[in-house]
């Protein structure tokens, strides 16, 4: 069989997408002042100087190194930027700054692979389709969104500098604190059906209109998204809307974070012990609360979703006599339709653009809750697609038919320890290709720095 007959599909919209993904990415790390790179902004994660050079070691180590067999031509780089994962030994990272290459070096690196793996791609493709991964896409389809996780990662761990060490991105709105007042919250009764949970693995035409993909599109998602499942939910009610920071505001002053019984034992002894009270991106000003923004402080936005960790919105649930969805609850309110079927999107079958959502990068901070009508689901169920992840309380495992990537088998294999919970939705900061329905996202329930907002629901 010739090259030509047996060409990818859609090579060229695949390698605009690798460059989107880098533009994405390499913008981060332009907000930086000069200083801040060697900066570690939050404890548990590498220095900024490590991500410069993670994304291109991945890719390499992925495509260049790995699919291609090409020769590898910094070995020390390639192994020192290689693992962007937490630390899992408990303990804290310890490294100085003087342990890390020169920017110069790293971004030398970065731009002669770069090169590499551009030229050796597009040839490969070509030649070589019997390559496991590459002439179908899912290896590029794998750098890309591991990518443009890393942007989002950054963008989280950016927030946390002090504002004099970031340069203000003039170009991408930042909506600070408004007057604006959340829509009044009520629970919208789901009735019973079923939720279809993850993709399929071998599919047809059909499949794609089931699936949040095109046709137009390679079909991919991670390890962790295959083999489909359908589950039958029974009814209950949920939030129409994300939980503000107002409505979070009327916990603290309840006395939530002091009343022990609100509180599974790890998640009291966790708030305990780091003297937590209130929100991550929460600052007391006297009488009164302001707002960590990605470039100022402003007071706090009482109409915007809050962000907290898993511990801390479960807690909230049971002090209103709730709790958080399950992932099938969620998949349900935000997928089903009226008529019996499942959209791709709440809205529909249309593809997400900034009407429906605070996503894709449209900003550095949230929304008001309801700003996006358009995005809601066809029960009425608002601001599922972006504004901050949606905490679920289905911890993080396997569906039915799990096969780990042969290339990456512990990305999610890793995380299936009991210890994390699923998160649905994407916040701002999420690009459009990971906002299908079967993708799934995961953290431990004592992390405060991500963007993660929720809902209660009740049977």
């Amino acid at each position: 069989m010739s090259a030509t007959a047996v060409q990818p599909k859609y090579p060229r919209t695949l390698f605009e997408r690798v460059a989107d993904a880098r533009r994405r990415s390499d913008a981060i790390f332009d907000l930086l002042a000069p200083e801040a790179l060697y900066d570690r902004p939050i404890p548990e994660r590498h220095r900024l100087i490590f991500y410069l050079g993670h994304l291109e070691a991945f890719d390499w180590n992925l495509l260049g190194r790995g699919a291609l067999d090409l020769k590898t031509e910094n070995a020390e780089f390639d192994k020192l930027f290689a693992f962007g994962i937490d630390p899992t030994n408990g303990h804290l990272p310890n490294d100085v700054p003087g342990d890390w290459p020169s920017e110069s070096q790293v971004r030398a690196y970065n731009a002669h692979t770069r090169d590499l793996l551009d030229e050796n791609i597009a040839r490969a493709m070509h030649v070589r389709p019997e390559i496991p991964g590459l002439a179908d896409g899912t290896l590029l389809n794998v750098a890309i969104e591991h990518r443009l996780m890393h942007a989002e990662t950054l963008a989280y761990l950016v927030h946390q500098l002090p504002f004099e060490k970031k340069l203000k991105d003039r170009a991408t709105p930042s909506i600070g604190a408004t007057n604006e007042v959340a829509p009044v919250q009520h629970m919208v009764t789901i009735r019973e059906g079923h939720a279809t949970l993850g993709l399929p693995r071998h599919h047809d035409d059909a499949d794609f209109s089931q699936a949040g993909l095109r046709e137009t599109e390679y079909p991919f998602g991670w390890d962790n998204e295959f083999e489909a499942i359908k589950f039958r939910v029974p009814a209950f009610s949920i939030d129409a809307f994300p939980v503000t920071n107002g409505r979070f505001l009327k916990f603290v002053r309840a006395g939530g974070y002091d009343d022990r019984r609100l509180w599974r034992p790890e998640d009291w002894e966790w708030k305990s012990s780091a003297g937590i009270t209130h929100p991550f991106f929460w600052f007391p000003r006297g009488d009164s609360w302001n707002f960590r923004g990605m470039f100022e402080e402003t007071p706090l936005p009482l109409a915007s979703p809050v962000w907290v960790s898993h511990a801390e919105a479960s807690a909230y649930a049971r002090w209103r006599g709730k709790s958080l969805p399950t992932e099938a609850q969620w998949h349900r309110a935000a997928y089903a339709a009226l008529d019996g079927h499942e959209r791709d999107f709440p809205w529909g079958s249309e593809l997400p653009d900034r009407d429906r959502g605070n996503f894709d990068f449209a900003s550095w901070d949230p929304a008001p809750v309801g700003s996006h009508p358009l995005g809601a689901s066809d029960f009425r169920v608002h601001d599922l697609l972006g504004n901050g992840w949606e905490w679920t309380s289905t911890p993080f495992g396997p569906l039915p038919g799990f096969e780990p990537f042969p290339f990456y088998r512990g990305y999610s294999a890793d995380f299936f320890d009991g210890k994390h919970f699923v998160m649905k939705g994407g916040s701002q900061r999420t690009a459009a290709c990971m906002l299908r329905r079967s993708f799934r996202n995961w953290f431990q329930p004592h992390y405060p720095y991500v963007y993660a907002k929720f809902r209660c629901v009740e049977a």
